[in-house]
């Protein structure tokens, strides 16, 4: 990946659709940010007395305060610490293993269950792996993040309305969320100009295959269906305490490595983070398809926003793994990368 092709304020990579980069090397995006994009600082900080203040409305009022969505990495980790330590409320940590999560996260989950006293509901299926090979061997442009995220936020929306939980909890943290979070509908914003190809193909992928595949039939076609769906049930909210809290990652990591013995996986992608080995095999096909991961776009935002510096991303995002690696994890789906 040439230099010259990323942005010089950002970490977008130019992909000539989505981002398009100026003569002076400054992308689309970064553009329409500093010439209207921004809104004041309340509205892109927003307070944790409103966070309080949603959590308040449903406390003590039913069997658990809220479903915290619990992969194993250090945001996800850190979102339930909070939940049982600073706001006192009984969480339920619900953890989804499609067979590609870590033995790392796996651990990570259930000693912070056990540490802070939490109930702990464990999901294992293979349901998934039909469609992953699927959007593999027939080259599609499909997001298997994505896909896999529908999936995991269909089974947490469907878990919280069986215990009637009002509250979901996720480790999304500022760059994932470009606006007010007051629900989960501003988190999961798909007409962002970074995303629309990767959304477009996705749902394009989606929609042809719920018709010649009667097992998906019910699948949602994007995040949004999902949760809209949903809601004609099961009312709830959808936040992150990342997106009110003024920690950072650094601080909150210290506190569960301390507290809650949390580690970081052996190898993951980005650098320090706790992502599934499927995450990979996304991570390589989307640099090949559109020039970058959500992942970039995640910290382009918090590289604008001033609360990551730009080499430090950079080097995160840095390429870690190989087709070594990538072969090993995909032999699980019967597939093989030339």
């Amino acid at each position: 990946m040439e230099k010259s092709k990323i942005c010089r304020r950002c970490v977008l990579v130019e992909n000539g659709v989505d981002v398009r980069l100026n003569q002076e090397g400054v992308c689309n995006i970064c553009l329409d940010y500093s010439e209207g994009g921004k809104t004041d600082n309340l509205q892109r900080n927003p307070l944790e007395s409103g966070f309080i203040k949603i959590l308040n409305k449903t406390k003590g009022k039913g069997e658990y305060d809220c479903l915290v969505m619990c992969s194993g990495g250090k945001d996800s980790t850190a979102a339930l610490y909070f939940m049982k330590k600073r706001y006192k409320l009984n969480a339920l940590a619900f953890t989804f293993d499609h067979s590609f999560e870590s033995k790392e996260a796996l651990e990570n989950v259930k000693n912070a269950a056990e540490a802070l006293k939490a109930d702990f509901l464990y999901f294992k299926s293979e349901f998934m792996k039909e469609m992953f090979c699927d959007i593999l061997k027939n080259n599609s442009k499909a997001v298997l993040c994505h896909v896999c995220s529908i999936w995991y936020m269909d089974i947490v929306l469907k878990t919280a309305a069986r215990f009637k939980i009002p509250v979901i909890i996720g480790g999304w943290t500022k760059g994932q969320c470009s606006r007010k979070a007051e629900s989960a509908r501003e988190r999961f914003d798909e007409k962002e100009k970074e995303f629309a190809s990767m959304s477009k193909e996705t749902k394009e992928f989606l929609n042809m295959y719920k018709k010649t595949n009667p097992k998906y039939r019910d699948f949602p076609l994007s995040m949004r269906e999902a949760i809209t769906r949903a809601g004609k049930k099961h009312k709830c909210v959808i936040l992150s305490p990342h997106w009110f809290l003024p920690f950072e990652s650094e601080e909150y990591v210290e506190i569960i490595k301390r507290e809650l013995g949390w580690k970081y996986a052996a190898l993951s992608y980005p650098a320090k983070s706790t992502n599934c080995e499927l995450n990979f095999i996304s991570v390589y096909n989307s640099i090949k398809y559109f020039g970058y991961t959500h992942y970039h776009v995640e910290m382009a935002k918090m590289v604008r926003e001033g609360v990551l510096d730009r080499e430090e991303a950079l080097k995160n995002l840095e390429i870690n793994f190989d087709k070594t690696l990538l072969n090993k994890i995909a032999a699980k789906l019967d597939y093989r990368f030339d």
